[in-house]
């Protein structure tokens, strides 16, 4: 075998040395700064992308706090509305209320006056109607002797009492 032949260790050698040298040469000149580069690239487009994503996340942030402040000042507003109409409401229905006992109250005085004036009417007919019957039956009975004025006066105790 020719690679363990010692008189070619030293041109095998030397084109060795030759070969690594180049070969590191061109790595460190023209490879590794490439590389270098792309990942510096990589590297900055990533930090844009993270400060793109930051911007968006405080974005978002924002208009979350916004849509949550405009959410809490519409409920507020809805709920002062709605506490104005119960208001509003509530004294209308007081109001109706009021006025409806009112027109009771007049219908039941009214009831109250006829019922009244029909007890009169029914009183002073039942004292009209003793009377007479009182008149009629005591000559019946025999008891001759008294006066119309003793018999009102007689009818007017009982139905008093």
């Amino acid at each position: 075998m020719p690679q363990l032949d010692t008189t070619w260790f030293i041109s095998q050698l030397f084109w060795l040395c030759v070969c690594f040298f180049v070969l590191l040469f061109f790595m460190r000149a023209i490879f590794v700064p490439k590389i270098s580069n792309i990942l510096a690239h990589r590297q900055r487009k990533i930090d844009d992308y993270l400060v793109k994503a930051n911007d968006l996340k405080e974005q978002a942030a924002q208009s979350l706090q916004k849509y949550q402040s405009a959410l809490q000042q519409a409920k507020n507003e809805a709920n002062l509305s709605l506490d104005a109409s119960r208001e509003e409401m509530k004294n209308y229905v007081e109001k109706k209320q009021n006025e409806l006992y009112s027109k009771l109250n007049a219908k039941l005085d009214e009831g109250e006056k006829q019922l009244t004036d029909a007890k009169k009417k029914v009183m002073n007919d039942v004292k009209n109607i003793s009377h007479t019957l009182v008149l009629d039956i005591l000559p019946k009975l025999g008891i001759d002797k008294v006066s119309d004025d003793e018999v009102k006066e007689a009818v007017n105790d009982v139905l008093k009492n």
